[in-house]
């Protein structure tokens, strides 16, 4: 029983989103590894931006320094 667990930060995916990830990630099991939909378990995780870091930042810090940062 394949167990796949998809983290995102929490910014607004919809359940549409959500549903083809599901369906996406239940998909490329069954043609790569020839798995069964019926006992493949997909969860997604969603993270709040101030506990998700990268490079040492936090996510929420992050995004407000790219808004300000001139194109």
């Amino acid at each position: 029983m394949p167990y796949v667990n998809i983290k995102i930060t929490r910014e607004g995916a919809t359940a549409e989103q959500k549903r083809r990830l599901i369906e996406g990630a239940t998909r490329l099991l069954v043609e790569v590894l020839g798995k069964n939909p019926a006992t493949t378990v997909v969860v997604i995780d969603e993270v709040d931006t101030d506990n998700w870091g990268i490079d040492g930042i936090p996510v929420t810090e992050r995004r407000r320094s790219e808004k300000q940062q001139p194109n």
